[in-house]
């Protein structure tokens, strides 16, 4: 029987825009708390078809919390937590290292001065034994070098130019079989030609503008499953093409705050290569 994957969540009791720390948010704009408990609440029930959930208590002063996949970065049981960039999202770090170290993971030791956005800037490739991590925008580049040392595994960077996409799991989304979504322009030149170099094309889904708006990078993958806020036609055919089966979730009011499918759950078991 297949093993299935651990997904951290947490519950959106306290979300909502009180601030404004990228181009999404709009404290004039803010989520409305019944609708984005339905979609989170559906998106659960979405993921349980192939996943187990496990859920951690919100804070009343951290109404990001919710985005979980920015907790830290998850390893074989060992977990950096995220040292934000951002002090309005530094009040999560205490409660999301109280829940981990419960939970009986083990705490790598990180430097107090790189920051590091977790799961949203480190993701793991699905084809080769490597880690891709973001920087430029949230994430120290000094990051990638921390990473690499700690886990003892290659780590490519890559630089992030659109403010839109502030994290790289926004833009770039590695997927089974060594399979990548990602979106061209949120990269700078020279990391645009650095994914071209190290995933070969037969491989490499580009995500256009419109798509990339609706946060379609921002995916789980688990298998061949696929799940996301909304999808092009097109989108939808590349990836049944390639064998993945798109489950769309909306999560619209969550875009509001800058996130969508995959900066609400943390993989706790996601394997490489």
């Amino acid at each position: 029987m297949t093993k299935r994957n651990r997904l951290l969540m947490c519950p959106p009791h306290h979300f909502t825009v009180r601030y404004e720390i990228n181009p999404w948010m709009n404290v004039q704009r803010k989520p409305d708390a019944v609708t984005a408990q339905d979609q989170w609440q559906q998106l659960v029930a979405t993921f349980e078809t192939v996943a187990d959930i496990v859920f951690c208590e919100p804070a009343a002063d951290a109404p990001d919390m919710v985005f979980t996949a920015n907790a830290g970065f998850v390893f074989e049981e060992r977990v950096v937590v995220s040292r934000f960039r951002h002090p309005e999202r530094q009040t999560e770090e205490p409660h999301f290292a109280g829940w981990f170290e419960a939970q009986g993971f083990s705490l790598v030791d990180w430097p107090e001065d790189v920051r590091f956005e977790g799961a949203g800037d480190c993701l793991i490739d699905r084809g080769e034994r490597r880690l891709w991590v973001g920087h430029g925008l949230r994430s120290d580049p000094r990051a990638g070098d921390a990473l690499a040392t700690a886990f003892d595994v290659p780590v490519h960077t890559l630089s992030l130019v659109d403010p839109r996409y502030y994290h790289l799991d926004t833009c770039f989304c590695p997927l089974a079989d060594g399979y990548t979504l990602y979106h061209p322009a949120a990269f700078s030149a020279e990391s645009q030609m650095l994914i071209r170099a190290l995933i070969p094309a037969a491989k490499r889904i580009e995500v256009g503008e419109a798509d990339a708006r609706d946060f379609a990078c921002n995916a789980v993958g688990l298998g061949e499953h696929v799940f996301m806020n909304r999808a092009s036609e097109t989108l939808r055919r590349e990836l049944a093409a390639r064998g993945f089966r798109v489950h769309e979730s909306p999560v619209t009011e969550f875009l509001r705050a800058g996130g969508a499918v995959k900066c609400l759950s943390l993989n706790l078991d996601d394997p490489i290569a």
